[in-house]
């Protein structure tokens, strides 16, 4: 089936185009058409894509009977809109991370996915990649014990690509290592006690007035405690740790930008010497991602199992980075921090 699967892509930004690579690497699937506001811009990706059709109506590439896959790579602030406007049309969805900027419209965009009974996926990309599999597996074997405390960071240079509208460092880059700490909670003590937590932050506003920099600590009801820790407008540096009763397991490549190779992270029992876990794989998280929408869809799933994200995952994200976000907005109240 996926031969005959046809993609539409919302958006010519960078990561439109990198999807448009994945889709073409993993060659069982074509795409459509794409959408874009600028003329120029849209005819551009077209040609270096190679897409036949070029919309300026996002509406009617959306409502095309030659689209299978609405693929929503818009700034943040604008995903609700056409994941209900895609979900309304009966196509499946794969929706840029972060979902939306706030609760409300999370619920809304998910509440019309589930009414019109279509897939979605959340597309954390990293999430889809074998290294992220053998995490899962890593942890699972108990190894590194009871897990007591996580830490995660993402910070880029991104403040001069990114929409004001989408609010931040927090919906950007943020929400990769929330959505780690996230999967790992869930995993090892269940959805419940996931969802149970305290988050103290502080930030600080970029230029455009959102925050472009905060720590947060993740404080759950069962005794874990997790740094996060997110930058937009400095450097480039991934990482994550585990820290559990009997050793840790750290990553020592990017977790967030996984390629085919390199892909590693140690265990560690402490005061033992770290054995490596070395991922090799087809090819990057994006490449992956594409290939769990084909397989739902030659399945008739709705979703794809975990590590991927399932539709109440995204709501329990939204929840933590919206809660961040709040916590940090009221720091800088609190100590008029701005820009440096």
């Amino acid at each position: 089936m996926s031969g005959s699967i046809k993609w539409a892509i919302l958006g010519t930004s960078f990561i439109s185009g990198v999807m448009a690579d994945a889709i073409k690497a993993q060659g069982q699937s074509t795409i459509f058409g794409v959408a874009g506001r600028n003329t120029t811009t849209l005819a551009e990706f077209a040609t270096q894509y190679q897409i036949p059709h070029q919309f300026k109506d996002f509406d009617a590439l959306i409502n095309s009977p030659e689209v299978d896959v609405i693929y929503i790579a818009l700034p943040n602030h604008l995903h609700h809109e056409y994941i209900i406007k895609a979900a309304n049309a009966g196509k499946a969805i794969l929706c840029e991370k972060s979902l939306s900027v706030d609760i409300p419209k999370t619920i809304e965009s998910l509440a019309a996915v589930k009414q019109n009974k279509v897939f979605f996926l959340e597309g954390l990309m990293y999430l889809a990649h074998p290294l992220m599999q053998q995490l899962s597996k890593t942890l699972a074997t108990g190894v590194i014990g009871e897990v007591k405390s996580i830490r995660g960071q993402y910070c880029a240079a991104i403040s001069q690509f990114v929409n004001p509208a989408s609010l931040g460092a927090l919906f950007n880059l943020g929400c990769y290592p929330a959505s780690l700490m996230q999967l790992v909670m869930q995993q090892q003590f269940g959805t419940e006690q996931s969802q149970h937590y305290q988050i103290e932050a502080i930030g600080r506003r970029g230029q455009d007035g959102n925050i472009c920099e905060s720590t947060a600590i993740v404080s759950y009801n069962n005794g874990v405690q997790c740094h996060l820790h997110t930058a937009e407008d400095y450097g480039l540096h991934a990482g994550f740790t585990i820290l559990g009763s009997l050793g840790s397991i750290e990553f020592t490549s990017n977790p967030w930008l996984p390629e085919s190779q390199g892909n590693q992270f140690t265990v560690r029992l402490y005061e033992q010497q770290a054995e490596v876990a070395n991922v090799e794989a087809k090819g990057n998280g994006f490449y992956y991602q594409v290939e769990a929408v084909l397989n739902a869809l030659e399945t008739k799933q709705y979703t794809v199992p975990r590590p991927l994200v399932q539709l109440s995952d995204s709501v329990d994200m939204m929840q933590i980075l919206t809660t961040w976000h709040k916590a940090a907005l009221e720091s800088c109240a609190a100590n008029h921090t701005t820009e440096r």
